[in-house]
This record gives C-alpha cells, structure tokens and sequence, in this order.
C-alpha cells in the first residue's frame, strides 16, 4: 500500500479541520502563553476522532493535528532561515514547511499504529491504554531519530503545573504519558461506549488519573538531592549584539570589549559568570595571548571564575569545535556533542553546499566533541556544560552529570527574533534542573538568560532584546534524583508493559 493511501487526508471534512485546530492550539499549552488544561483537550480531541476512524483516515488526522502543532509550535523557523539565513521568504517558507511536514509524520504514524492495533481491544483498551502509549513512543522516536528534534513534548508544558514532582522520577516523557492517559480518559469518558459499561469500570481508570496527579503532589515534596557546600553568586552576561555582525571582522573588538567589560563589573562580586554560546567568534588560538591571558589574571586576582562560549580549532589545525570555556582558577574546555544540523553542520554537504545560503553561512562545518567529558571544574564546584539545544535531550544530558553539582547552558537565541523559541528553549532548560536536581545557570545572547533552582523554578531571568547582567545566589546541589540515575529506562518500560498489555486484551474485557 502506498503512502498516498495510507496517508488519507481526503474526505475528511470537519474532523480533518477540527484535528487542524486541535493541533494548532496545542502550542498554547506551552511557555509563553502556559494554557496548561489545552495539554489535555487537545490530544483528547485528537483521540476521540481516532476512536472510529479506518488506518488511513487516522493517519490524515494525525498528519492534520501536526500540521497545527508544528506549523504553529515551530513558526519560529522561518525566522532562522529568512532573517538569518539569508535564503529570502519564499525558501524560507518552502523549508520549514518541509520541516513541519516532517514533524507532523509522527502523529499521523502514531494514528495509523493505533487504528491498525485498536479493533483488537475495545475503546477503553485504546483510550486508555495503546493511545497514550503509542503517542509517547512518538514522542520518544521524533526525540532521536534523525539527530532528533523534541520540542513540545506534552510534559514540557508541566514545569509549572501539578505534574512536577513526577520530572525528578519519570523525566518529560513520564510526565508526557500522564498527559496523554489523562486525554485518553476524558475522549473515553464522552464517547457512547462509556454509557454502556457500569459505574465500576468507569471509576478505575478515574482514581487510576487522580492517582498520577495526586501522587505527582506527593512525590513534589521528595528531596531527590541535597545542597552541596555554600551558595554561590552567580552573574550571566547577555550582551544583547547584534545577530548580523556576529562572524563581521569590524565588530569582533566591540563584541570582546562588550563581554569584558560587563564581566570587570562582576568580578570580585561574583562567584562565577557565564557567557553565551559563541560570545566570542573568533578562534581561541587567536585571541589567548592578547584577550584571554590579561582577563584570566584579572579573575584570579578577584576570586571569580568565568566560564563563556568561542570556537576551537582542533590540533588538526582543518576541524572546529563549538565550545564552552572554564577561565580564572581552572583553564579548561567542553566541546559541544551533539550538533545542529544546517546550522553547526550540513549533513550530505557535498551535495548540498553552495545550494542556497543557509548551507553556506559562515562556521557551519563544527565536528562533535568527543563523549565522556568531565563536567567543567569552576568556582570550587563541577559545572555539566551543554551549548544551545543539546539540553533538549534529557537522557543525554543526564549522562553528562557525573559528580557535578551544577548544570550551565550557554545558548544564542538570537536566531530565533522576537518568537516562542526562546520561551520553550526555557522551559526546556528548566526541565533539565528538575530531572537532575541541580541549579541551571542559562546564558543567552539576548534572552532569556536566566538562573532555574533544582527544583526547576526561576530564580531570576534577564529582559530580552537588552544588554543585561543577571545575579543572584545558587545553590549547588549533590546526589542523584531517579531520573538521573535510570534516565529514559523507566518509562520506556512502562511503555512497552502498557502497549503489550494493550495488545493483550480481547474487545469483550471491556464491552460486555
């Protein structure tokens, strides 16, 4: 069968247009509009018109809700690629619709599965079970195939909501199937099968709910990791330069004297400061003597250790790295792992360089730095670095931890403009201290740059579109939450217990 007829977006009418919406509200659940209840009604909405619909029909759904998520949720692309990528509007959206069209592939495959599965079971089985299960596998899946892309994944819009205290256990995804039952229980609590089944078989799966959301309180009160020495005065240094002058020769001291400037004003002052992902652009080796030695002695002498963002050349002298720098007591580095594709790097590059602008913008041939780095050693504590959206994988970043006691992200968000990026980029980075139990110390180049606790909650954050220094006390955090130490493993069990438990199940266990 061919994917035409297995992707049906035909005849689909008012369902198709109310999947559409139902998607493209979703984004709304999310930082930095925070309608928590449309996590919920949206995938209900989507699952209850999967309930009846054939394979294909279900796939087209599916696609049409991704449309609307994606489409709404990941706008902020366009800007990337035509302000900054130089392509001009009409590539730019000819390119993040093939982006978004991508995405949407995960939940028209998620509807697709479950049709195909569903007649097995009875509505319940499906609501309840396979539904959530198989949208948090695609949850999951989009989160590393094809170098991975997890944004807006449900549990990400509960950072702030009663689903918390799951975020230190489960990690996002574990908060994204609660989600999901959630919607699952209330598509079944209004479709005519409910009405023939007794009160008793109605209530299970209800305290079932009332268990995860109430257990999610309980477990909020649980000290996953402890503080680790006294707090630290931490300032984050957001130079607000322009995106466009950001690989310019004429604007390289102006950048560096931005940065040291900002930074003299701190030390003495501060414990650490943080500089954003490729603050400086020019290459370490050609800025150490004139720019980095005279600074290091000026921090050492204050007691402040800074850790910031430039360019590495490897000892190959042919290759490059994208890097966070320890300066002051401790020179060291940290090479960023896992890369952007188009923007660090252009996959299948002979064929593509030169193509359009956007594969030819200046430093996009970095290499990945190599696994098993040691978290950055910096004012008497060990710091886990992540540069830009690698904070996006949780299990990947969990594995950095080793005995660090704080998490440091240095990002440019200038790509993005005045869009939701760099709200959900927060939300994301904030989920990062929850899973982990230790403070994140976010530098971005012009917002939001901001100070998360251990419990994922701010401490201070910077105006946006602002030269701005951000300063307050952190608390430096030890031990291992369950998350941190068993990552992704939990919940993907449970996954497949509830998926096979799903497959299990005949139609009249749930339809007599």
């Amino acid at each position: 069968m061919n994917l035409s007829r297995r992707l049906d977006l035909s005849r689909i009418g008012i369902p198709g247009l109310a999947a559409l919406l139902a998607g493209a509200l979703l984004p709304l659940a999310f930082a930095p509009v925070d309608i928590l209840p449309l996590a919920v009604l949206s995938p209900a909405v989507l699952f209850w018109l999967w309930r009846d619909a054939v394979p294909a029909r279900a796939a087209g759904l599916g696609f049409l809700f991704g449309l609307g998520q994606f489409g709404i949720g990941v706008s902020w692309v366009f800007v990337a690629v035509n302000e900054f990528g130089g392509t001009g509007a009409v590539p730019a959206v000819l390119l993040t619709g093939l982006f978004v069209t991508a995405l949407a592939l995960y939940p028209a495959l998620v509807g697709y599965l479950g049709r195909r599965l569903a007649p097995r079971i009875g509505p319940a089985g499906a609501l309840l079970l396979l539904w959530p299960a198989l949208w948090t596998w695609g949850e999951w899946l989009r989160g590393w195939l094809f170098s991975g892309f997890p944004w807006l994944s449900l549990g990400y819009s509960q950072i702030d909501g009663p689903l918390a205290g799951w975020g230190p256990i489960a990690g996002v995804y574990g908060m994204s199937w609660v989600v999901a039952f959630t919607a699952g229980l209330m598509a079944w609590l209004v479709s005519s099968p409910v009405r023939q089944v007794n009160g008793a078989r109605v209530a299970v799966p209800i305290l079932v709910a009332a268990m995860f959301w109430g257990g999610a309180w309980w477990a909020d009160r649980i000290e996953w990791t402890s503080p680790k020495g006294e707090p630290l005065t931490v300032s984050l240094v957001q130079g607000n330069l322009p995106q466009e002058t950001k690989w310019d020769p004429g604007a390289i001291r102006e950048r560096l004297d931005t940065y040291a400037g900002l930074t003299r004003e701190r030390l003495g002052q501060s414990d650490l400061v943080v500089w954003p992902e490729n603050a400086v652009t020019v290459f370490y080796h050609q800025v150490e003597e004139e720019f980095f030695d005279p600074l290091e002695r000026d921090a050492a002498e204050a007691g402040t250790d800074i850790i910031l963002g430039l360019p590495v050349l490897a000892e190959d002298g042919q290759h490059y790295f994208t890097s966070m720098m320890s300066l002051g007591s401790h020179r060291d580095f940290y090479f960023k792992q896992h890369l952007v594709p188009f923007g660090e790097y252009v996959p299948f590059e002979s064929l593509l360089r030169g193509l359009i602008r956007l594969f030819d913008v200046p430093m996009s041939s970095f290499i990945p730095g190599p696994e098993g780095q040691r978290p950055l050693l910096v004012a008497g504590h060990r710091a886990a670095v992540s540069v830009c959206y690698e904070d996006a994988f949780g299990s990947q970043f969990a594995r950095t931890l080793q005995n660090a006691t704080l998490l440091v992200n240095g990002s440019n968000n200038a790509w993005y403009g005045d869009s939701l990026a760099p709200h959900q980029h927060l939300q994301i980075s904030r989920m990062r201290a929850l899973e982990t139990g230790r403070p994140m110390l976010r530098a971005t180049t012009n917002g939001i740059s901001a100070l998360v606790d251990a419990r994922g909650r701010l401490l201070a954050t910077s105006t946006q579109f602002e030269r701005y220094v951000v300063t307050h006390r952190v608390q430096p955090m030890t031990g291992q939450t369950p998350y941190g130490r068993w990552r992704n493993l939990p919940i993907l069990i449970w996954l497949f217990a509830a998926t096979a438990t799903a497959l299990a199940l005949h139609r009249k266990l749930f339809n007599r």
